[in-house]
């Protein structure tokens, strides 16, 4: 599951908010008027800049929500650049890891030992344990579904298939992740 960054529209930069907020506080000092009613004054000009400050107040709130978001955007930029920095061999071994539960529905112990493995993809234990520790994934979905095709493929019992999914000459699922097949298996 590699994760990409995803191009913000350009209203929700806070750089466009801070170029709204200066073009509005213009409008609100000059006004468009040559002469500057006092305080007192009650006049509709002195009524509309009271409405504009009410719009810069409102703009000033979506500014500063744009900024704690930008701030969440530094999360993840730090994040990308902490990515960055993981080795190739790291992020391949994660990338076939991710391969191996999508399409062989195998166990987190099962693709590790595939990860390993001389006589499969021969990588490295600490490039492997990185694929392990980062993946996402449903693994108790994995072992439901390798449950489901020894029963239909293999037509064999509940605990067949349970002591397949929990065997180390097996699947190598966790006996929860096991149990949880068997209980869902239709």
């Amino acid at each position: 599951m590699s994760k990409e960054k995803i191009k913000k529209p350009f209203y929700k930069k806070w750089w466009v908010w801070l170029i709204a907020f200066v073009i509005i506080i213009g409008a609100a000092t000059s006004g468009g008027d040559e002469t500057t009613p006092d305080a007192s004054s009650t006049s509709p000009a002195n009524t509309e800049v009271k409405e504009e400050n009410t719009e810069v107040d409102d703009t000033t709130e979506e500014a500063s929500e744009e900024q704690e978001s930008d701030e969440s955007g530094s999360e993840e930029e730090a994040e990308e650049a902490k990515e960055e920095s993981v080795p190739r061999e790291y992020k391949s071994a994660l990338k076939k890891a991710e391969s191996y539960a999508a399409t062989m529905h195998m166990s987190k112990q099962g693709i590790y030992d595939q990860l390993v493995s001389e006589y499969g993809e021969n990588f490295p234990e600490d490039a492997a344990t990185y694929a392990i520790d980062n993946i996402e994934w449903d693994w108790n979905e994995n072992a439901l579904k390798k449950a489901q095709s020894y029963a239909e493929n293999m037509d064999m019992s509940n605990q067949g298939i349970y002591d397949q999914l929990i065997s180390d000459y097996g699947e190598k699922f966790t006996p929860e992740e096991a149990q949880y097949a068997i209980d869902n298996l239709e």
